[in-house]
């Protein structure tokens, strides 16, 4: 018998799984999400979903506790409704930088998201670009850790730009970007810094010749831009010429969209993994995951290889 498919989606990016829907012909499932005066998070499926493959569709963005509380309470719900299967589709996965110790007395942050998401019944996670990819280990359930990469590289690719060089702003980011330069078949460069504290960095080396060369700066989560301005800033004293900033996950917390009116800031690249407002900057070009979510899905259901939607890019 053929299970049936269906997807619903959380509070945090409805458009997104809209789209989703839309690529995959399907119809976007009924729920009701509401709040009780307490803040309580009520869930209530609107339509069986009895032996349903159950798909559903929430990034841990802001505001991050919230939306992770009521993604919990969804699975709960899926599981006492007696779905076959409970996938969630994550394309931003919250406390992701917080994936191991620096420090005595810290929290693993991203395993114990991972055992609560596992312990409230999911049965497969998908996300995109994860902070630390060692955190797929975190899951004893299936993860299918998909990139941003590809895309972002078809768009650069669109630009045609005379004379780009990537930059990969910390030595955590080194192998994409090294991966995008031999995509775009451009040099790559390499910096150096310190934390002194969260949300803040110092550069203290830049490796790599980056003067009269446009600057495409390839990050994983853009927050509150502080780290990209000083990047930025480095770049400009040794001569580059404005930069593109490139990053799957936009979180713009604060007032990052301010700090990022930098004059020497061309463009600001980003996907919909975290739902974005029109008009929000006008240099943010915002790029759709929905096809490459939906074409997850349906692979996942059809028993394909994920492994075969990467393929361009090498990943």
């Amino acid at each position: 018998m053929q299970h049936k498919v269906r997807i619903f989606s959380g509070s945090s990016n409805p458009l997104l799984a809209e789209s989703m829907c839309e690529k995959l012909g399907a119809e976007l499932g009924n729920i009701t999400l509401s709040r009780f005066k307490s803040g309580e998070i009520y869930v209530n499926y609107e339509e069986s979903i009895r032996n349903c493959d159950v798909f559903i569709v929430q990034s841990l963005s802001h505001p991050i506790n919230e939306m992770f509380v009521e993604l919990l309470v969804m699975i709960d719900a899926a599981k006492r409704a007696s779905a076959r299967t409970i996938n969630i589709v994550v394309p931003y996965y919250g406390y992701a930088r917080q994936e191991r110790k620096s420090a005595p007395r810290e929290p693993i942050s991203a395993k114990m998201v991972a055992d609560v998401l596992t312990t409230a019944g999911a049965n497969r996670v998908i996300t995109i670009d994860l902070h630390a990819p060692a955190i797929q280990g975190f899951f004893n359930i299936p993860v299918d850790h998909l990139t941003a990469l590809d895309l972002i590289s078809h768009y650069l690719k669109s630009l045609n730009l005379a004379s780009p060089v990537i930059v990969s702003p910390d030595a955590g980011r080194a192998k994409t970007a090294e991966k995008l330069a031999n995509h775009l078949d451009s040099p790559f460069a390499i910096m150096f810094k310190k934390r002194p504290a969260h949300n803040e960095s110092v550069i203290t080396h830049v490796i790599g010749d980056v003067e009269g060369k446009t600057p495409i700066i390839i990050e994983d989560i853009i927050d509150t831009g502080s780290t990209i301005v000083n990047v930025v800033e480095s770049l400009k004293e040794r001569g580059a010429a404005k930069a593109i900033i490139c990053a799957t996950h936009g979180l713009f917390s604060g007032n990052a969209l301010e700090r990022l009116s930098h004059s020497h800031i061309r463009e600001i690249v980003v996907t919909d993994s975290i739902a974005v407002r029109e008009g929000q900057h006008d240099r943010i070009k915002v790029l759709s995951v929905a096809p490459m979510l939906s074409a997850a899905v349906r692979i996942i259901m059809e028993g394909g290889s994920l492994a075969t939607m990467f393929k361009d890019a090498g990943v």
